[in-house]
């Protein structure tokens, strides 16, 4: 009896095939967007598009599946493939000044997953939630970054995070604007 009572748990919190194939979907795309960089001579940081791809995955899959796809996108990286800004990979990625914003995408991504699970439709919150998530993220890299770079962590914000700020806004803006017909859409065909 007892076997059964733990079998029954494992189903309900094992992961759908749907649920796999979309987590697959959607660390291609964090894949795709995520090497895309644009260099800033003010800092070692690339203004990077992987925070918009983790935005768009938890509309998508929601916070637990949208978190999990992005640790497969970091396993992926760190294997040595490819994906992390600027079309780079492997650990040494993480030992780098941009090692600790790396870190901090796990945290936006339940933080931003989380809100926009339980607040379905309220797109303020969705923002709010984004926007704490980013800086959750942004400390992470900050402190990161000032350590590797040797400089203040009011210093790490001057190259690492003031620069980003109207982008990251945009990104925000746009996944807004995107993901709740992504994941519409997607619960529609799930049907």
């Amino acid at each position: 009896m007892e076997k059964t009572a733990n079998q029954g748990v494992t189903r309900k919190n094992a992961l759908s095939t749907k649920q796999m194939a979309l987590i697959g979907v959607m660390t291609a795309v964090t894949c795709i967007l995520g090497p895309i960089a644009i260099p800033l001579p003010i800092s070692p940081v690339p203004i990077s598009f992987t925070n918009l791809a983790i935005y768009l995955t938890v509309y998508v899959l929601g916070m637990k599946a949208g978190t999990i796809s992005y640790l497969v996108y970091l396993l992926v990286g760190f294997a040595g493939l490819p994906v992390f800004s600027g079309f780079t990979g492997g650990v040494g990625k993480l030992a780098g000044p941009t090692g600790g914003y790396l870190v901090g995408f796990i945290f936006m991504a339940i933080i931003a997953g989380w809100v926009i699970d339980h607040f379905q439709g309220k797109y303020m919150l969705h923002v709010l939630g984004m926007v704490i998530g980013t800086m959750v993220c942004y400390v992470f890299g900050t402190v990161w970054l000032a350590g590797q770079l040797g400089i203040s962590f009011t210093a790490g914000l001057g190259v690492g995070v003031i620069p980003y700020l109207p982008g990251d806004a945009a990104k925000i803006i746009l996944a807004v604007l995107v993901g709740p017909k992504l994941r519409k859409e997607i619960r529609r065909i799930g049907r």
